[in-house]
C-alpha cells in the first residue's frame, strides 16, 4: 500500500507539472523538452501557483499543511506561489453535507435538527482535516460546529508511514542522519497530527488555552460546549472576527496595526515561557482579529508544550541573543548537551556571531529568519549540534509568527519588543519571587513530612536495637549521635521554614 501511495505522489507531481520546479535548474534545463514530450497529455496552461495548490489538495492533509506553512513565508517563496497557497488556509474543497449529516447522526444517535435548533448546510470554512458549520443550540445560542473529514485517519496513516520510511532512509544513508534525528522529528509530527483526529482532545486544548488567557486582554479563546462534543464533532462558541491577513480592512475600522503586531509577539512569548503550552498552527486561517483589536484564536488541534528545562534553555538563549552575548549562547548549547562537550567554545562563539550579528538593529522587513535559521543549521552542522525533536513545533510556530508579523508591520522590531518580556520572565524564574513561589509550593509537603521525622527515626533505632551484637552496639551508639545531630538540624530547618512561611504570609498581606 505504501508503494501505491508513493507512486500516486509521483503521478500527481507529474500530472500538475511540478517537475518544472526541479527541471528549471540550469543544469537540468535540457531535460525539460524530453519530459514534456513524454508527458504531452498533461495540462500546463494554468499558473504554476494554482497547479501547486491543486497538487497539494490532491495529495491530502499533510501536504496541505505544508502548503499552509509555505504561504506565510513570502520572504522565501515567490509572491505568486504565496498568494495561491494562502487559499489552502481555509478554502480547501468541502465534503458533501450528506457526509456531515451521517457523522452527526452517528455521533448523537438522532436527527440533526433534534440536536440543533438550526444548522447551516453550507460550511463557513473548510480545512485539511475538518470543516466548520454555523448552527444554533436549543434556546438560540449561536455556535460553530467542527466536523472531521470522513476517512481522514486512513489517509494520514499512509502518509505518516511514507514519511517514517523516508526518515529511516535519511537516518541510515545520510552522514547527518543521526544528528538530525529525522525519525524522532517524524514521530513528534505524528503525535501532533494524531491529536487533530480526536476533537475531544482539541476541545480540551481549547479549554486549557482559554484558562491561560482568562482575562481576554490580548487573546480571545472560544468557550467549549462540552455536552455537544464528540470524538468527531466539536461544538464551541461562535467567534466574530476578521482574518488577520485582511490588514487593509482592519486598518479601515480603526485597529492599531503596530500595536496588533506587538501584541502578537507578547502572546507568543507568554504562551511559550509563562505557560509552556502554545498554539502550534498559527497560520492566518487560524487567527482572527476582533473589532476592538484583540486576537481571536481558532483551531486547537496542534498544540505544543515545553518542559521547565526547555523553557529555561530557550529563555537563556533568547536573552543571550538579544544582548549579543554569543559566548553565552555557545556555553548554553554545550552545557545543555546539545553540542558535544569538547566543542571549542571560542570557535563556536565566533561562528554564531557571524550568523547573528548582521540581523540586529534592522526592522523585520529586512530580516529573514528562514535564511538565519539556514545559516545556523550550517553552523551547527560544523560543530555536531544535535537537532532537538521536541522543539520542532516551536520552530514551526516561530516561523508562523514571523510571517504574521511581517504582513502586519514590516517595521516591527522583534528584538526590542520581546526583550523586556523575556527579561521580566527570567527575573521571575531565578529571582526572589521565584524562591518565594517555590517555597509556597513545597511548604504543604514539608509541613506533612517534618512532624513525622522523629517518629520514623525512633522506629528505625528501635528496630536496630532489637537483636544487636557487641560489634553493632558501638555502631548504633555512633548512629544515635548522628541521628541526634540530624534531629537538631531538622528542628532548626522546621523553625526556619515556619519563619519563612510567616514572612511570606506577611508579604502577601502587605502586597
Amino acid at each position: 500500500m505504501q508503494l501505491l501511495r508513493l507512486l500516486n505522489i509521483i503521478f500527481v507531481t507529474l500530472r500538475f507539472g511540478l517537475d518544472e520546479f526541479v527541471l528549471g535548474h540550469t543544469r537540468l534545463r535540457p531535460l525539460q523538452g524530453p519530459v514534456n514530450l513524454l508527458l504531452f497529455w498533461r495540462n500546463k496552461n494554468s499558473p504554476r501557483g494554482e497547479r501547486l495548490r491543486l497538487a497539494l489538495e490532491s495529495l491530502g492533509p499533510i501536504f496541505v499543511k505544508f502548503g499552509q506553512m509555505l504561504s506565510t513565508r513570502r520572504d522565501l517563496i515567490p509572491l505568486d506561489l504565496a498568494d495561491e497557497l494562502a487559499k489552502l488556509q481555509d478554502r480547501v474543497p468541502a465534503f458533501p453535507y450528506a457526509d456531515v449529516e451521517a457523522i452527526l447522526v452517528q455521533a448523537y444517535g438522532k436527527p440533526v435538527l433534534e440536536v440543533f435548533e438550526q444548522f447551516d448546510v453550507e460550511p463557513i470554512a473548510s480545512a485539511s482535516v475538518a470543516q466548520v458549520h454555523f448552527a444554533h443550540l436549543p434556546g438560540g445560542t449561536p455556535v460553530a460546529v467542527k466536523i472531521l473529514r470522513p476517512g481522514i485517519s486512513k489517509v494520514i496513516e499512509k502518509d505518516l508511514k511514507l514519511l517514517d520510511g523516508a526518515a529511516w532512509l535519511l537516518h541510515t544513508l545520510s552522514s547527518d542522519g543521526k544528528r538530525l534525528k529525522p525519525r524522532e522529528v517524524v514521530a513528534e509530527f505524528s503525535r501532533h497530527i494524531h491529536s487533530e483526529l480526536d476533537l475531544m482532545l482539541e476541545a480540551a486544548n481549547c479549554s486549557l488555552l482559554g484558562r491561560n488567557f482568562a482575562d481576554k486582554r490580548l487573546l480571545i479563546v472560544p468557550e467549549v460546549h462540552w455536552d455537544w462534543c464528540h470524538e468527531q464533532v466539536m461544538v464551541m462558541e461562535r467567534m466574530n472576527g476578521t482574518p488577520v491577513s485582511q490588514v487593509a480592512y482592519l486598518r479601515s475600522i480603526g485597529v492599531d496595526i503596530p500595536k496588533l503586531s506587538r501584541d502578537g509577539v507578547e502572546i507568543f512569548f507568554t504562551q511559550v515561557f509563562r505557560d509552556g503550552f502554545f498554539h502550534a498552527d498559527m497560520h492566518p486561517g487560524n487567527v482572527q482579529v476582533a473589532d476592538d483589536g484583540r486576537y481571536i484564536a481558532l483551531d486547537f488541534g496542534i498544540m505544543g508544550s515545553l518542559t521547565d528545562e526547555d523553557k529555561q534553555y530557550l529563555a537563556r538563549n533568547f536573552l543571550a541573543f538579544f544582548r549579543r552575548d554569543y559566548r553565552e549562547v555557545a556555553r548554553a548549547h554545550i552545557e545543555s548537551g546539545w553540542a558535544p562537550k569538547d566543542t571549542p567554545i571560542d570557535e563556536f562563539e565566533t561562528a554564531i556571531r557571524a550568523v547573528c550579528e548582521p540581523i540586529f538593529d534592522k526592522p523585520l522587513k529586512e530580516i529573514s529568519f528562514g535564511k538565519v535559521l539556514l545559516r545556523l543549521f550550517q553552523t551547527s552542522r560544523r560543530f555536531g549540534v544535535e537537532i532537538q525533536p521536541q522543539l520542532a513545533m516551536l520552530q514551526k510556530t516561530l516561523l508562523n509568527v514571523e510571517g504574521l508579523g511581517r504582513d502586519l508591520d514590516p517595521n516591527l522590531d522583534l528584538w526590542k519588543t520581546a526583550r523586556p518580556y523575556l527579561e521580566r520572565w527570567m527575573s521571575e524564574q531565578v529571582g526572589w519571587r521565584s524562591a518565594l513561589d517555590n517555597l509556597k509550593q513545597e511548604l504543604p509537603y514539608w509541613s506533612k513530612i517534618l512532624p513525622q521525622m522523629p517518629r520514623l527515626i525512633h522506629q528505625q533505632l528501635e528496630q536496630g536495637l532489637s537483636n544487636p551484637n557487641r560489634a553493632e552496639l558501638e555502631q548504633l551508639r555512633l548512629e544515635h549521635q548522628r541521628q541526634g545531630r540530624w534531629l537538631r538540624l531538622i528542628a532548626f530547618a522546621l523553625v526556619l521554614l515556619v519563619s519563612m512561611q510567616a514572612a511570606l504570609i506577611l508579604f502577601q498581606l502587605s502586597a
